[in-house]
């Protein structure tokens, strides 16, 4: 009693090799097994295992009373192996819904295009394909849903500025004219505050006139892009920033959405410049580019330093994801600044007008 057979090894090396192979079929994809559930693949491999036992226990071998070393040797070894085969089909099971909640986790709708890998099990398989539909309609509702807002925004936007030009600033250029009569009648000794009165007037009509230019670009639908973003670079510099521009005349032809795109991005992107980078210099440049239009603003500022992104950056990307075109913001080369890069597809920017 008790002494281990020369068969009985061969055999529990072979039920060892074979779980090894299947196993690593199950890693590498291949042996079908790619479409088997993760449940028939765990239930296999312990009715491997107790189908192995109950033969063990049926046949001819029989286990000492104590338990002699070579005895407890083999139970402990096919008992390992059995361990190791479940923790091989699990580890190799559950990757792929590991990589599914990494995927989940970093998923932003503002950078579409990421998806997470269909690989695994069947209903790995299955519910990563579910996350993707999933993602693909949420990027399209969210699209949708911005562009409405944005529309409504830009609506927003001229009534705001018409009612500022129209109502606001002709009310000002009265009190400017009634200003002017008085002047001319007043005592010598009023007639500098009569004159203060006057400039500070005026000064508010050049701020509500500037003010309205921004919310409504009447240059950009009298005059084309190339001159609202010359325009748009003269009216941020000041003393302590200049802007120079590169806009070439021989621009391909642009769709009303593409162009206005592009301005906005332009006017936030100097936006931004103006009140966060601590720059004196930037540049606006517009060029053709083989798969379609390119927009760059760059500044000599102190750039990004890992801070979040704001309400501003957030709407240029929206404002990008409507026309199909990619948004990058990144660190200008081989200095500080931050480099603002538009790129319209050319399919996407071509004038429909």
């Amino acid at each position: 009693m008790g002494v281990v057979t020369d068969m009985r090894g061969r055999y529990r090396a072979e039920r060892l090799a074979a779980v090894v192979r299947w196993a690593k079929g199950v890693r590498d994809g291949k042996g079908g097994n790619r479409n088997v559930s993760l449940f028939w693949r765990i239930f296999s491999l312990n009715a491997v295992g107790l189908i192995a036992a109950a033969a063990l226990l049926l046949g001819p071998v029989t286990v000492s009373t104590p338990v002699l070393p070579g005895e407890a040797l083999a139970v402990v070894g096919g008992l390992v192996a059995l361990l190791a085969g479940n923790a091989l089909v699990l580890r190799v099971g559950l990757a792929p819904l590991q990589r599914l909640g990494r995927a989940m986790a970093t998923a932003d709708l503002l950078r579409p295009g990421a998806r997470a890998p269909v690989a695994g099990p069947a209903e790995a398989a299955e519910l990563i394909t579910t996350y993707n539909t999933m993602l693909d309609r949420l990027e399209a509702e969210r699209a949708a849903g911005a562009a409405r807002a944005l529309s409504a925004q830009e609506r927003e936007r001229h009534r705001v500025a018409r009612e500022l030009h129209d109502e606001v600033g002709q009310t000002l250029t009265a009190v400017l004219l009634q200003l002017k009569r008085v002047a001319d009648r007043v005592p010598e000794e009023l007639r500098d505050e009569v004159g203060q009165a006057q400039e500070a007037t005026r000064a508010g009509l050049d701020e509500i006139r500037r003010i309205a230019r921004r919310l409504r670009p009447g240059v950009l639908e009298e005059l084309g892009l190339a001159s609202a973003l010359r325009s748009l670079a003269a009216e941020f510099t000041t003393h302590g920033l200049t802007v120079r521009h590169h806009i070439p005349g021989d621009l391909p032809g642009l769709s009303a959405e593409s162009e206005l795109v592009l301005y906005r991005v332009a006017q936030e992107g100097l936006t931004n410049t103006a009140r966060h980078a601590a720059a004196d210099r930037a540049e606006v440049r517009l060029r053709p580019v083989t798969d379609g239009v390119e927009l760059l603003v760059r500044d000599n500022g102190k750039g990004l330093a890992g801070a979040p992104e704001g309400s501003g950056i957030s709407g240029m990307r929206e404002r990008a994801l409507l026309i199909g075109a990619a948004l990058a913001l990144e660190p200008a080369p081989g200095r500080s600044g931050t480099d603002v890069r538009l790129r319209i597809p050319a399919a996407t920017g071509a004038s429909r007008r």
